[in-house]
């Protein structure tokens, strides 16, 4: 068993292997690995040089420290109840902590998955809510903006303790997604529908139903920093404390 990043021979395997777990489209990992994927930020466990188990990971920053949002984690259905996820982990954690990551953050695809993750040493952080509304009468003024200057309003209206998520992660966002911002509030969001999928909205909640109107959809649902459980993290060095705030997932 061997555990090392992917050549260029394994890519068929490796997106084989991410679309039978998730059931992604070939447009949402051409997105992905156009923009956000790097051979060295991907590790596996080849098995008859196969990936019988992969994981992904995007750099992001907390203050001063440098995190890795651990991301697409997968094993091989063939292989599961092997302790090869458990390997990978481990296996990534000294990786990451030899190239001064000061800790790791994920967002477990189902809830059922946080149980695993605290036995790897994970606990919960970056809590979050869900809001949903009806269109209101009086739309508010939004305008489209690009991935550069959404990052830098970001930075003015995260909460204290957040984790900064830029770069390649919003080139992959972008993709997926449009940035938006108005008086008072910040939006990353998408329309399906007839309903507005805002994966991010910072500022004043209040302007939700406005919003959602401007937006030409009958309903939002919006992801706005609060208390319930979101995010977990791992710590890499000492002096590196869970943030207060995890906003992005790609779900």
């Amino acid at each position: 068993m061997k555990t090392e990043h992917p050549s260029p021979r394994h890519m068929a395997q490796l997106r084989q292997l991410w679309q039978q777990a998730f059931g992604d489209t070939d447009d949402f990992l051409d997105s992905f690995y156009s923009t956000a994927y790097a051979p060295d930020r991907c590790l596996c466990i080849l098995l008859e040089d196969r990936p019988a188990a992969a994981l992904y990971w995007l750099d992001c920053t907390l203050q001063e420290h440098k995190l890795a949002y651990i991301y697409a984690v997968v094993t091989d259905p063939a292989y599961r109840g092997r302790g090869l996820c458990r390997a990978l982990m481990e296996s990534t954690h000294d990786l990451l902590r030899c190239r001064g990551y000061a800790g790791a953050v994920l967002v477990p695809q189902q809830e059922g998955l946080r149980a695993m993750y605290a036995g790897m040493g994970y606990r919960n952080c970056g809590g979050l809510q869900e809001i949903t509304c009806a269109a209101g009468e009086d739309p508010i003024a939004v305008q489209a903006i690009g991935p550069a200057e959404f990052a830098a309003l970001r930075r003015t209206l995260l909460p204290p303790h957040s984790v900064l998520q830029e770069g390649h992660s919003l080139d992959f966002l972008a993709r997926q997604l449009q940035f938006y911002r108005g008086p008072g509030f910040l939006l990353a969001a998408f329309a399906e529908n007839g309903i507005l999928q805002g994966m991010e909205l910072l500022g004043d909640p209040s302007s939700a139903p406005a919003i959602t109107a401007a937006l030409g959809c009958r309903e939002g649902r919006f992801r706005i920093p609060g208390d319930r459980p979101f995010a977990m993290f791992h710590p890499l060095a000492e002096g590196c404390n869970a943030p207060d705030y995890f906003g992005f997932a790609f779900d």
